[in-house]
């Protein structure tokens, strides 16, 4: 693997709300959640105030600070002016406090009998339908089309906070959502929005959820110790993961489904063999910055917020209580690289790579240089083989054992 990342990430732009309004209850300020599209072309951030903005990728001058338009970094593109025809940006008015985004996608047009056809356009007919979840405070889902930026959906069934979205990879539009009220309902778009099943069994508050990229397990993780996995195929549960202390907050698989990683407010994250719920790893969020008051000779640890893998699969992001932002290789027991960000509470990295956005608890949005790595040949082989094969396939294989480790993440590169 060769690196070409600075030791501490750049800040590239911000992005703030268009003006100050308010803080109420029933408004609340904060970006609990940012995405990008699966094909780069979008960025949604949730600003607060029951708003989502849906953002052309590359971005204008426009949205940029002044250091932004300095920034020499090739990953990050700026446009003057954009092209006749070329998407705008969207402002989607939720009514609700904005917790959760996901973005789906299909190659055929969903809920359009909630339309007249005299409104569809026969271009709209021959583009991909780029979709956008939301998850809101009053434990619905509104689904939006990104092109249009009009509703389709408007799902109902969860009895509080939607706290999470995913949305299933291979076209089919299933989406699951997680929601305070200690269940999951896993819903299908191509059917109308059709409930097909609501999944039980937390006890406290379910904070998070990931469906895998091959579409075959489902992560899920509450205010308790354990992550609870689920077969997308029967909906039936797998097996709970134990290890951590705390309530698990956030959890992202790998992109070829090998690994997945658990960051809970016990200060760890936790990277697993979801096939086998062997730890394979742990890392500690020691803190940057302790407070002198209370200075001990033991190291203060950090509460995490936020955990997401990197489009290659070879780093980690994660946000932490001690306002700094983490990167991490999967080699090392230290962070690679760390920035201050002040009340971080989401991040998510580019699909291309390069890119790294963080949403805070202020409502602005901060995008940072990230790892923009050449992986090397052995890792590239390692992640096609396991798009393909489970860790109990990779270990029946007649190969040596120094090789089964690799593939299944038990050695170093």
């Amino acid at each position: 693997m060769s690196q070409t990342m600075e030791d501490i990430p750049v800040l590239l732009a911000e992005l703030r709300p268009g003006r100050e309004q308010p803080y109420d209850w029933k408004s609340s300020c904060e970006t609990w959640s940012v995405a990008f599209s699966p094909d780069g072309k979008w960025f949604a951030w949730s600003q607060g105030h029951g708003i989502v903005k849906l953002l052309p990728w590359p971005l204008d001058k426009e949205h940029l600070k002044p250091q932004a338009l300095k920034a020499k970094n090739h990953c990050f593109k700026i446009t003057d002016v954009k092209e006749q025809g070329s998407p705008k940006e969207k402002i989607l008015d939720c009514g609700q406090i904005v917790w959760a985004l996901a973005f789906g996608c299909s190659s055929s047009p969903v809920g359009w009998k909630l339309w007249p056809s005299s409104r569809l356009k026969a271009s709209e007919n021959n583009r991909t339908y780029q979709l956008l979840a939301t998850g809101l405070n009053n434990g619905h889902v509104k689904v939006w089309d990104v092109h249009t930026g009009r509703i389709l959906f408007n799902l109902s069934g969860h009895q509080d906070v939607v706290r999470d979205l995913s949305f299933s990879s291979n076209n089919n539009l299933i989406l699951v959502t997680a929601s305070r009220d200690k269940t999951l309902r896993i819903w299908d778009l191509k059917k109308d929005g059709k409930l097909i099943q609501v999944l039980s069994g937390h006890i406290q508050w379910v904070y998070c959820c990931a469906i895998s990229p091959d579409c075959s397990m489902l992560c899920s993780a509450a205010g308790e110790n354990s992550v609870k996995l689920w077969s997308m195929h029967s909906y039936t549960l797998i097996r709970k993961l134990e290890g951590h202390q705390n309530s698990v907050v956030s959890c992202d698989f790998s992109p070829d489904s090998a690994l997945l990683v658990t960051a809970s407010y016990d200060t760890t994250v936790i990277m697993w063999d979801p096939y086998t719920g062997e730890k394979l790893r742990e890392f500690l969020h020691v803190c940057l910055q302790p407070d002198l008051e209370y200075s001990t000779t033991e190291p203060q640890l950090s509460a995490l917020r936020s955990v997401c893998f990197s489009p290659e699969g070879l780093f980690l992001a994660s946000l932490a209580d001690d306002r700094f932002l983490r990167i991490w290789s999967l080699e090392l027991q230290d962070p690679v690289s760390v920035a201050p960000v002040t009340n971080g509470l989401c991040c998510a990295f580019f699909p291309h790579g390069g890119i790294l956005a963080t949403g805070n608890r202020d409502g602005h949005v901060q995008f940072w240089t990230s790892p923009k790595v050449l992986s090397s040949l052995r890792h590239l082989c390692r992640k096609t083989i396991r798009c393909f094969l489970t860790t109990y396939q990779v270990l029946a294989l007649p190969i040596p054992r120094k090789m089964k480790d690799f593939l299944t993440y038990r050695t170093h590169l």
